[in-house]
């Protein structure tokens, strides 16, 4: 999908015009992958843009920073002002984001210590990840031949640049066998993750999906689906999944910021339940949109209203 540019993006504590938002091409990031980001959304509402869990992922891009030894240099709650008023600045009612650390340009080599780490904020809209007609129907996915990030190989708890090849190959295998996603299995042959989501199966109205331990990123989207679930008196299990429960599962489906909860129709050309969005998935799809739209009470303070918080302190490029 072609980037809808909007005005500005935000590098380093100011204001750039998107075609001017440009780095040095001996910049560390762009040999050696060594960037950590986030992907978000603010969703429009009565009230005006609202953020979903906002500090959830600037704490997770601290988090993920620190794993790979990257001082960000501004806080959670700068980050958190940085997105706000730069959506108010781009007169957005609904957007995604897409915070980025990385190491800058100084030197090449494996070692980036002496590369600065840079920060840079862009938003623009963005529609349904998987297709606009995905959050209903479902989509048709394969299990990839490319396996997931083996435990002590890289850290799959970090939101990172360079953790998104081995995604790119699953997503681009899947895409090539005329699949809309794919499902990496962990090292040990169970259930991981899609190129770019967190997956979920129901099995006799209980709610299943992989640990930690099996390679997956620690979802926002994820932990957002147990904690609806939770509260509707699903059962929810983490644990090992093989591979062959996917095609048993009454219904699948993915979670992530971009993807949002998108079903899944097929695996493999197995057919999963209906073959289209399953009732669980259905009841868990309008809980989530119910309060990230702004139609019902916002009980687990998850948003962040845009108008409410902007500063309007930033100074805009001539």
């Amino acid at each position: 999908m072609a980037f809808k540019k909007t005005e500005f993006i935000w590098m380093n504590g100011k204001l750039v015009k998107w075609d001017d938002a440009n780095i040095h091409i001996l910049s560390h990031v762009i040999h050696y992958g060594s960037s950590v980001f986030e992907g978000q959304r603010a969703y429009k509402t009565d009230k005006g843009p609202a953020l979903f869990r906002l500090r959830d992922h600037s704490n997770r891009l601290h988090d993920s920073a620190k794993i790979y030894r990257m001082d960000i240099g501004y806080t959670p709650e700068e980050i958190d002002q940085a997105i706000i008023d730069l959506i108010d600045v781009n007169k957005l009612e609904e957007c995604y984001v897409r915070p980025i650390a990385y190491r800058g340009y100084d030197s090449l080599g494996v070692d980036p210590s002496n590369c600065p780490v840079d920060l840079a904020i862009a938003v623009w809209p963005w529609g349904k990840y998987l297709g606009p007609e995905a959050l209903e129907n479902g989509v048709s996915v394969c299990v990839s031949s490319w396996h997931r990030l083996a435990p002590n190989t890289m850290p799959a708890m970090a939101k990172s640049g360079a953790n998104y090849m081995n995604g790119q190959l699953i997503k681009l295998e899947a895409l090539s066998h005329g699949y809309a996603e794919g499902i990496g299995l962990d090292i040990h042959g169970n259930v991981s993750e899609g190129s770019g989501e967190n997956v979920f199966l129901v099995r006799s109205g209980a709610l299943i999906t992989p640990t930690f331990a099996a390679s997956i990123l620690p979802g926002i989207t994820r932990r957002t689906v147990i904690n609806l679930a939770e509260d509707m008196g699903i059962k929810v299990i983490e644990q090992n999944v093989p591979r062959e429960a996917l095609y048993l599962a009454d219904e699948v489906f993915f979670t992530g910021s971009a993807a949002e909860i998108t079903p899944i129709s097929e695996i493999d050309h197995i057919k999963i339940g209906s073959g289209k969005c399953g009732p669980i998935t259905k009841k868990l799809q309008v809980a989530f949109f119910d309060i990230v739209e702004g139609r019902v009470k916002d009980k687990y303070n998850w948003l962040t209203y845009v108008r409410e918080h902007a500063s309007k302190k930033m100074e805009v490029p001539a």
